[in-house]
């Protein structure tokens, strides 16, 4: 037991001496070795990387208005086309028949409504006008008898009896007067009733006219403007449904690019900022241009959310090609003679930036305001001095007032 106890004493002992030592070494460790960078003064142009999809400014896309086989194709996609060029042409002859039809209708119906507004057939209403007019006649005479049969059975010069049957005659003229005029009456309401549904039924056979017409003029689709035809996905013999698209014109000696931009770097964007477009198909051009209207909201782009900024791009080759998928620099800003600092120096404090400095062999922690920037540098706007030289990031994590040792890079 007692042989056990001194073994433990003596690990103990170990271990502590053990302890000592590598604290002692520790001590000893030398300062960790650090690189700096000098300021330096040049010229600094920002710029935001995008991708970004080709649109033509103003698009006229021709669609099918009515169902029809394609009948010839005489355009060539991509090529420039002249205001009224025949791009492709339709089968119209079923709706040539239908038109004949409904002219023939349209014309028996403006009869009709003519005839209403006239007052009713010619014929029918100069039978009942007539029989009005002599149903008055005798109606005004018997009153005229009846007024000088009354004065002579007065007299005694005529008989009660002959008073009588002209008042029974007079009682079946008025009756008859009545009834015509009642008769007058209907027939002038249903002329009024004929003239209103034989206008509705006129214009809307009119209407029908007009409908067919204009198919019949699309059956021939013309270039609405001088242009490239950058778009032709119909083939003779192809059945087309209404709606469907037949061509896609437009002038593309200027286009515009939607341009995909990651929400975090659209506050700095403005219109008329210079914009710069390649294409991977064209490697050795580039298009320029500038931005026109800013995005209004974000939308999800895939795995990004991004704002849609819409870029003006002079295209007087018309080598850009609607639709195609480029790649997009926006420039944001353009600074001469700017105040330097490279970008690996500066490090992040919530919103602040810093960068360390080395004083007196020590790691001196300095806050600065930086401006614009580009993949390898910020402009410092305060904070520094152009004679200060800034340490760049090592092996050892950089911590205020550490001691270091400053290297040079060889």
């Amino acid at each position: 037991m007692g042989s056990l106890s001194r073994r433990v004493w003596l690990l103990l002992g170990a271990a502590a001496l053990l302890g000592i030592v590598l604290f002692y070494l520790n001590g000893r460790r030398p300062a960790p070795r650090v690189t700096l960078a000098p300021l330096t003064r040049g010229n600094l142009i920002s710029w935001i990387t995008s991708n970004g999809k080709v649109e033509p400014v103003n698009p006229y896309a021709l669609r099918a208005k009515f169902d029809a086989f394609v009948t010839a194709v005489p355009a060539v996609e991509g090529h420039a086309v002249r205001t009224g060029e025949l791009l492709v042409s339709l089968d119209d002859s079923a709706l040539r028949s239908q038109l004949d039809q409904d002219r023939a209708q349209l014309a028996s119906e403006e009869d009709d409504l003519r005839a209403a507004e006239a007052g009713g057939r010619a014929n029918q209403l100069a039978r009942l006008t007539g029989d009005l007019r002599v149903a008055e006649a005798q109606r005004d005479l018997l009153t005229r008898q009846h007024d000088v049969l009354v004065k002579l059975v007065a007299q005694k010069a005529a008989t009660p009896d002959e008073l009588e049957k002209n008042q029974e005659a007079l009682l079946r003229a008025n009756a008859d007067v009545e009834q015509l005029h009642k008769s007058k009456e209907e027939f002038d309401h249903q002329a009024q009733v004929d003239r209103d549904r034989l206008a509705l039924v006129v214009a809307h056979s009119r209407d029908e006219v007009k409908n067919l017409q204009d198919k019949i003029d699309s059956a021939r689709v013309l270039a609405p403007v001088n242009g490239t035809m950058y778009s032709l996905p119909v083939h003779v013999r192809d059945f087309v449904h209404t709606g469907d698209l037949l061509a896609e014109v437009a002038d593309l000696s200027q286009v515009r690019v939607r341009a995909f931009i990651d929400e975090p770097e659209l506050g700095r964007l403005q219109p008329q900022q210079t914009v710069e477009v390649t294409w991977d198909a064209m490697p050795e051009r580039t298009w320029t241009g500038h931005t026109e209207t800013l995005p209004q909201q974000v939308v999800s782009r895939g795995a990004r959310n991004v704002g849609e900024v819409l870029c003006a791009i002079s295209n007087e080759k018309m080598s850009l090609i609607p639709n195609t998928t480029v790649d997009v620099r926006i420039q944001l800003a353009e600074r001469t003679n700017a105040l330097l600092v490279p970008r690996a120096a500066v490090q992040t404090d919530g919103s602040r930036r810093y960068v360390f400095l080395v004083e007196s062999g020590r790691l001196h922690r300095k806050e600065i305001k930086v401006g614009a920037s580009n993949d390898s540098e910020f402009e410092v706007v305060s904070g520094l001095q152009e004679s200060d030289s800034v340490v760049l990031p090592g092996d050892a994590p950089l911590k205020d007032n550490a001691p270091v040792r400053v290297v040079t890079p060889e």
